[in-house]
């Protein structure tokens, strides 16, 4: 009979992982931490997440060990975690580690005293010493050992290290009301450029992260002061991207980093949320420039995601591993000899193109990329750019359905909130950049799956899996919905998705925000199971959902006429602003509220018959700073719709503060205003 412990009973791929480990692993909640305390013993969590290599590889070296396990269920009352599942706990006990260490990282390894107030940590322990790492179970005999001897100054250290992580919760300085300063864009521009690899994009050496924040910000300080090295580091960064490993050369999608500094070998997962975030990026980049490649590279990673991380509802999934086979990267690269077996006569040139050779380009293998771009690679080539594309893409083909009768990577097929909210926001992008309708049809759907599936009696759930919903969302969940929901309203002209923006962010204010400061709890008021209550500013791989918040609170203010939130907003922004100006790359989402403050929002409003018809053709144009409202119907319920013009006609009102200009009456005379296309060199 298999060997199973209380995980079998949870929902999460990655603690089902762990289910038929000999751990007597437990699920964070009340029955761990009530024996732990009855016992008196200390409390080990080990957090992770189903796409992490080496958690995989901890796993397989220490808790299947059953004499480890002996050690660890004798002595420990063991935990798991899904840091997607309960992000406020690896918050938390991630903060600890890093004080405790100075480094961080996945799987987290806790130890806590019976009252869960951590004491000692790290990542990554190897089942022998090596590394510089102590083993693991040297490390359980050392807890083991201090637990039992010195179990006062134990308890000490974590509550002093508890009060460390609870002082480290306030931050912020107080608001001078300089914010919003053209000195200001200028310096966090300057920051971020001291930072960019100018050679081979991105910022800063491997690994490199893709940072769409970063990137926004340079878009659009190119869109506002015309400066050309903002815009040539923005794209230099995409393109490398895209035309590198990171990018998945056959199927499409980007992993969430690559491990050099040449963009060639991803770490070879793939998450929902990298994936909706480039595309929104992605999105304004075409807006902007009109690149064409921009365009096949936002509907090359929607197919990716619609066909690998998309339910038969609508509803998109988390993940998939970068493991296959119990080998890092082996569903992805190729043999030269395979590639040629597949494409035949088309090999040669399809090899070339991606840099395929016999010795291979990593580990043996090839991983597929593009060292020249395809104009400068058809100049030494005797092909036309249309037919090389039309070889290249029959050879993709061909190799997807090749690659498809392999072993594939695992699929963490449960559902988040904010992920999804994520990804609806990129199909409205997607849909406002190329105006492909499937896009916004796929907003509408997602939509409707979200409200079915993770709504509770208040608020919402954090978790959905074959239709179970779990844990009451956070911050995160929130603002991402309400930031989701304000784009959905602009493709579609329903202004019940403003309404429902509005409704959870009065939700949001009520449960989250604290009075202390301007700021917003990662966690609502009612949830009790915590050391610490903790406000996350930074954006790292996701926008922090206080950032998000602050746009958009700019923008309901603006919709409804609200004063408070706008105060409320820059009251946010104003606490962070040396922050944010003297590290940019670790407060992207904020640096960009700031410029978008400096030049304020303009007030788009269409009215008339038919405006379905011309939502693409307005929406297509990049204007970052503007609240876009329209209507077919008269509407006196909207502050931005009152007093406007309903007939037949077609009338666009530009206005500020609620002070319009005389009605444009063509599509012509707004795109002709406002479309930046002749900025482009």
């Amino acid at each position: 009979m298999t060997h199973t412990n209380r995980l079998i009973q949870e929902t999460s791929p990655y603690l089902l992982q762990h289910a038929h480990n000999p751990v007597d692993w437990y699920p964070w909640g009340d029955e761990a931490l009530q024996k732990a305390r009855k016992e008196n013993k200390p409390i080990l969590i080990s957090i992770g997440y189903s796409a992490c290599h080496w958690c995989h590889v901890m796993e397989k070296e220490s808790f299947e060990d059953s004499a480890v396990a002996a050690i660890m269920n004798e002595h420990f009352v063991n935990i798991k975690i899904d840091r997607e599942e309960r992000p406020d706990l690896d918050h938390i006990y991630m903060d600890a580690v890093q004080v405790m260490t100075g480094s961080g990282g996945w799987p987290l390894n806790v130890f806590l005293t019976p009252a869960a107030k951590p004491f000692y940590g790290g990542t990554y322990f190897p089942p022998r010493k090596a590394y510089n790492r102590s083993s693991w179970t040297d490390v359980l005999q050392g807890i083991i050992h201090a637990f039992a001897e010195q179990q006062d100054e134990v308890v000490m250290q974590a509550e002093n290290l508890t009060a460390h992580l609870l002082q480290s919760n306030n931050f912020g300085e107080a608001f001078d009301g300089a914010v919003f300063t053209k000195e200001n864009a200028d310096l966090i521009f300057e920051n971020l450029m001291k930072t960019a690899d100018k050679i081979k994009g991105g910022f800063g050496g491997a690994p490199k992260f893709p940072q769409t924040f970063s990137i926004q910000y340079l878009l659009r300080y190119f869109y506002f002061y015309r400066n050309e090295a903002a815009l040539q580091q923005a794209s230099l960064s995409l393109d490398k991207m895209f035309y590198g490993g990171i990018y998945d050369q056959v199927g499409g999608g980007f992993a969430r980093y690559a491990t050099d500094d040449n963009w060639l070998v991803p770490h070879f997962e793939k998450m929902l949320y990298d994936n909706a975030l480039l595309v929104t990026t992605l999105s304004e980049a075409y807006q902007l420039t009109h690149h064409k490649r921009y365009a096949e590279t936002i509907r090359h990673t929607m197919a990716f995601v619609e066909r690998e991380l998309m339910s038969a509802e609508a509803g998109f999934y988390s993940a998939l591993d970068a493991d296959s086979e119990g080998e890092e990267g082996k569903f992805y690269v190729w043999d030269k000899q395979e590639i040629t077996d597949i494409l035949g006569p088309d090999a040669d040139l399809f090899c070339r193109y991606y840099d395929v050779s016999d010795a291979g380009n990593w580990e043996g293998k090839n991983i597929l990329q593009v060292p020249a771009a395809p104009e400068v690679f058809i100049k030494h080539t005797a092909i036309d750019e249309q037919a090389l594309q039309a070889l290249l893409e029959n050879g993709r083909k061909k190799l997807l359905a090749q690659r498809g009768k392999r072993v594939r990577p695992q699929l963490d097929d449960k559902m988040l909130l904010g992920w999804n909210a994520l990804m609806n926001t990129a199909c409205s992008k997607a849909y406002a950049a190329t105006g492909e309708e499937h896009y916004r049809e796929l907003a509408i759907r997602n939509m409707q799956f979200i409200t079915d599936n993770f709504s509770a009696e208040q608020g919402f759930f954090h978790t959905c899996k074959n239709g179970t919903a779990r844990y009451t969302a956070f911050l995160d969940d929130n603002a991402f919905l309400v930031q989701a929901l304000i784009s959905l309203q602009e493709i579609t002209g329903q202004v019940d998705y403003l309404v429902r923006a509005q409704n959870i962010t009065r939700y949001i204010l009520d449960g989250f925000a604290e009075p202390a400061s301007p700021f917003f709890f990662f966690t609502h008021s009612d949830q009790t199971d915590l050391i610490v209550r903790k406000k996350e500013i930074y954006d790292s791989a996701i926008p922090s959902g206080n950032s998000v918040m602050a746009g958009n609170l700019f923008y309901l203010a603006r919709v409804f006429d609200i004063s408070a939130w706008e105060e409320k907003a820059v009251a946010m922004i104003g606490a962070l602003k040396s922050l944010i100006t003297r590290y940019p790359a670790s407060f992207g989402g904020w640096a960009s509220q700031i410029l978008l403050g400096v030049h304020g929002l303009k007030e788009i409003v269409v009215t008339g018959e038919k405006i379905n018809e011309i939502f693409f053709e307005i929406l297509h144009i990049f204007m970052p700073a503007r609240v876009f409202q329209s209507s077919s119907v008269p509407n006196e319920t909207f502050p931005l719709l009152k007093g406007k013009q309903f007939n037949h006609s077609l009338r666009i009102y530009v206005c500020e503060n609620y002070v319009c200009n005389p009605p444009l009456t063509s599509l012509a005379s707004f795109t002709q205003k406002f479309n930046t296309q002749q900025i482009i060199k």
